[in-house]
This record gives structure tokens, sequence and C-alpha cells, in this order.
């Protein structure tokens, strides 16, 4: 990590040096779990069909929603050290118990399991982001998330393709240092946040809530999209787009590499010129991205797309979590973002599900397909959006625009 990296992780807090490469660890093999090696592996090794890897993908996001929904209650009460370490524990056990996994059921329970550890870090990673340039350093905590979770696939199709046993080994491996790193945790080490009671919490996230509708239906459908589109990615691009597992790793380093490179300039722009039509022109680029891969162009055209994909979340990203920044109450940051995380967290369970039933009745393509309408749609929901909801802070966001 660079002087200039350095410097700009010091602003969040002392610790976050050692919170960002646990983050790294936990995204690496959230990304090689379940972007590549349950996919692949439950359908080419266990024989599964996509509706099972569905469902283990939704047992996941359920119990990493869950955890999500109790994260502020947990904060208040439990240091960052054992919240973090207990949950990374958890995945780890939940990793191992994968590569015993001979059943569709035991593969659905491993997944949850595994699912139960891996928001705690992320959470606490976002309590620790400063006020000033918000859009910026949310930019560079998506940075790090992103190369983990892009690194983690495109390592595990490499190696997927010679040895499925090493590649689950390399998986249980980072997941046994995720767990190390936070043993180094400072152990009064405590998210940044005043106490309130948690009557009075959720009185005051049921007022963000009210003022924030009309930004519910995007929280809900694009973690829905991004759902359907986990199950079937690997198949779509092999059988599909008739590429190998180093080429699909290509097209995810592509798509990653980009998104990680852009974030921050992203995040500084939007902070510069408003949220808004970062929204509109990410998700509608996102969109159509997808409906041209259901053309089957050649390789080449193929990576075209996965850097316009790239470039695209890029623009979505930061600006969105700024723009959701606003709506957390002052001093309440875990149980805002554990909130927040929550709601678009039944778009995560509902996807794997939809997509993989889906795709065993109409084939990769419709799937890929209607995912890219549900981004066109969001970026037209968002263009006839009022920018009143897009400028300042509180209830409206008057410093997000």
């Amino acid at each position: 990590m660079n002087s200039a990296s350095g410097k700009t992780l010091s602003l969040f807090a002392p610790e976050m040096s050692l919170l960002a490469v646990t983050l790294y660890f936990v995204e690496f093999v959230r990304g090689a779990a379940l972007i590549s090696f349950l996919p692949i592996y439950g359908k080419n090794e266990l024989g599964l069909s996509l509706g099972v890897i569905g469902a283990a993908i939704t047992a996941n996001a359920l119990a990493d929603t869950a955890v999500k929904l109790a994260i502020g209650y947990l904060l208040h009460r439990f240091s960052v050290r054992t919240l973090v370490c207990g949950g990374l524990a958890f995945s780890l056990a939940g990793i191992v118990l994968v590569g015993l996994a001979d059943r569709p059921w035991l593969f659905i329970v491993s997944s949850a399991v595994y699912g139960i550890g891996i928001s705690p870090i992320w959470i606490v990673c976002l309590t620790k982001v400063r006020e000033r340039s918000r859009a910026t350093q949310m930019g560079v905590l998506y940075t790090i998330w992103l190369v983990g979770l892009g690194s983690g696939p495109v390592v595990t199709n490499f190696v997927l393709e010679r040895s499925p046993v090493v590649a689950y080994a390399i998986m249980v491996a980072v997941s046994g240092a995720a767990w190390l790193m936070s043993l180094f945790i400072p152990r009064d080490s405590r998210a940044e946040m005043a106490y309130v009671p948690f009557r009075r919490q959720l009185s005051m996230l049921a007022d963000r809530l009210r003022t924030m509708n009309l930004l519910l239906p995007g929280m809900v459908l694009q973690t829905l999209a991004a759902g359907m589109l986990m199950p079937i990615l690997p198949s779509f691009a092999t059988d599909h787009l008739g590429l190998s597992g180093p080429q699909y790793s290509l097209l995810l380093f592509i798509g990653g590499g980009f998104t990680a490179a852009g974030l921050i300039p992203m995040g500084k722009l939007s902070d510069s010129f408003g949220k808004k039509w970062f929204l509109i022109a990410g998700f509608c680029l996102f969109g159509l991205s997808l409906f041209f891969l259901t053309r089957l162009p050649p390789l080449g055209l193929a990576l075209f797309w996965a850097f316009v994909l790239g470039i695209a979340y890029a623009a979505v990203l930061p600006a969105w979590n700024a723009l959701l920044a606003a709506y957390v109450p002052p001093g309440q940051s875990g149980l805002g973002w554990g909130v927040f995380s929550t709601v678009e967290g039944i778009g995560g369970l509902l996807g794997p599900v939809i997509g993989g039933l889906l795709a065993s009745d109409f084939g990769e393509p419709a799937v890929v397909g209607l995912t890219g309408a549900i981004f066109i749609v969001i970026s037209l929901f968002y263009l006839l959006f009022s920018f009143r909801l897009f400028r300042g802070e509180g209830a409206a966001g008057d410093t997000v625009g």
C-alpha cells in the first residue's frame, strides 16, 4: 500500500489499514465462492441444478441479511474485534463445510453458515467513514472491496479448470487468514457511534425511510437484478459466449479492474458535480451492456462490453452510497447501514432463486437480458426522479448532491 493510499486510509480511523486487509481477504473468498466456486463446482462436480445453486446463494444472502439487520444492536454491545472475529469463525466453518457437501441440502446449509460472518467487517468499515468528501472515501472502500471481490473469481476460475481441490484449499486458506487478521484488531476498538436507545434508533430510521421512500424501489431492484446473475454467469459465459475458464477470468478481470480503477475518480467527480446523472448514466450503460452481451458477441466485443460494465459500475457505486449516507441518523452509522443493507438485501435474497429458476426454464441469455432491462428501468426511474432528493443533507439529502 503506497503512501498516498495510506494517507487516504488514515482519514477513516487509525486501525483502517488492518480492517482494509481483512476486508480484502473476506471479499476475495466471497467473490471466489459466490461468483465461481459454488456455481461451477455445484453444477460440474455435484451435478446440481441451477435452481439448487440459486437457493444456496439465496441462503447465503439470507444469513448475511439477518446479521445486517441486527448489526446496530450488536455493535453497541460487543467490541469490533469480538464481532468481526466471531463472524469470520462462522464463515471459515461454512467454507470448510462446502467441501464436505455431498447432498443439495448440505450444500445450501454450508452456504448459509458461510454467510453469517461476512457482513460485520464491511459495516464496521462503513462506520469509519468521515463526513468530508464522503463519496471519495466511499470510492476508496469500494476499491478495496472490489479488488477482493474481483480477484477471488479470477484466481478461482484459473485454478478450478485444473483442480477443484486446490481451488477449495485456496478459499479455506484465505478464510483462515482473514480470521487470523481479525485477532489483531485492538481489543478496545469500537464502532464510532453514540449510544441511543433501540426504540429511539428505530424511530429515527423509520423517519428516514419515510423521507426516502422513492429510493426504496431502486435499492431492491438493483440487488434483485445483480442477484439474478450470480448463479448463471459462469454457465452463460461458457455455454453461450463460448469462453474458456481463463477467458471468463479475463472478462471478470477487465470488468472488475476498470470498476476498481474508476471508483476513486468517479467518487471525486460525483462529489463535485452531483450524484443524479452518475446514477442515471451508470445504470443505463450497465443495462445496455448486458443486453448487448445477450447478442452473443465474439471475444473481443465481449471484452469491450465488460469494460463498459466496469466503468458503469464505477459511476454508480460511490454516488449511490454517498446518497444513502445522508439518510443515516447522526451517530448511528452501524444501525443505519445495517438497515439500509437489509433493505437492499431483499433483492439479493430473491434474485438468485429467481435467476436460477428462470434460467432452467428459459435459458441463461433470457435472464441476462431481463436483468439488463431492469437496470434500464432503474435509470429511467431516476431520470424522472426529483432533483430535490439529490441535494443537500438531512431528510432530503442536503449534502449529497
